[in-house]
């Protein structure tokens, strides 16, 4: 009876343990939106004191216009939304029906080809920057909006994905669609998508991050500030000489609301998705 009881007893201590580590790191993680946030709300002259003020003695909401205003975040967001909208749509679709075609199909060499798409994790961006770069100068993509959605579109990861989760979908439900006289697409439209909402959502959020957040392709694609994305925006606000931090800060605090607000939207399915994608191999 003892025993059991200090066994008991040691199970609590170690579970208090593991809530407590859990608790600090999530602290240790949010720390910096917390930091975000305050700074843009921070009069300037408590920005840079030594020794930091975590709590600012007043909140300064006026900051977040005054920021906007500073360049034109409109035109910023809206290319941003247009790149990173379209680009999801495409990147999805492709995905969906490559992952479908390596799970449910058989051909000459499929398991070579996979292995070769997925050896294109391993190559960094910056070697393939350059031939892109020629390729959109050849199509005369370059500084424009087209320019940035297409490169990207087909990538390897969301392709991984698709094809292990497809891989759980019953043979007998594509089976049955097909003896009912379905088409491949239709059995793809009426089988596939309604079974991967799971699916979808992993796929939307990674790839709204991935495109809301880019900088470096951008950069290297666009020139007019029309075209600027709101990541290129947020460079613009800070000079070599001064960076008015509180107007970065919030300009920043703006620049991720979309993306928490498409995490909210799909995270039910996150964790289902990303689980339901690693079981086979």
């Amino acid at each position: 009876m003892r025993k059991h009881r200090r066994t008991l007893d040691g199970s609590r201590v170690v579970d208090v343990f593991l809530i407590v580590l859990l608790v600090l790191f999530t602290l240790y993680t949010l720390f910096p939106f917390y930091w975000m946030i305050t700074t843009a709300l921070k009069p300037a002259s408590e920005i840079l004191v030594v020794p930091p003020k975590f709590f600012p003695s007043s909140l300064q909401f006026e900051n977040i216009p005054k920021a906007l205003s500073m360049a034109p975040f409109g035109t910023y967001f809206l290319n941003s939304s247009i790149v990173t909208v379209t680009a999801v749509i495409i990147t999805v679709f492709i995905n969906l029906l490559a992952g479908f075609s390596f799970a449910k199909y058989s051909f000459p060499g499929k398991n070579a080809l996979f292995l070769v798409v997925l050896s294109t994790l391993m190559i960094p961006m910056q070697i393939t920057m350059v031939p892109n770069f020629i390729i959109l100068s050849k199509l005369g993509w370059l500084n424009s909006l087209v320019g940035l959605i297409i490169p990207s579109c087909a990538e390897a990861f969301g392709l991984f994905l698709a094809r292990q989760f497809i891989s759980e979908i019953p043979d007998e439900l594509i089976e049955a669609t097909r003896v009912d006289g379905a088409g491949e697409l239709r059995i793809f439209f009426s089988v596939i998508v309604p079974n991967c909402h799971a699916l979808i959502g992993v796929l939307v959020i990674f790839t709204f991050m991935w495109r809301w957040n880019d900088f470096l392709w951008p950069l290297i694609v666009v020139k007019d500030q029309a075209h600027y994305t709101v990541q290129l925006g947020l460079k613009v606000m800070q000079s070599y000489q001064y960076v008015d931090w509180s107007s970065v800060m919030s300009a920043s605090l703006v620049c991720i609301l979309p993306m928490v607000v498409v995490f909210a939207c799909f995270q039910r399915f996150f964790v289902q998705g990303i689980a339901a994608s690693g079981i086979k191999g």
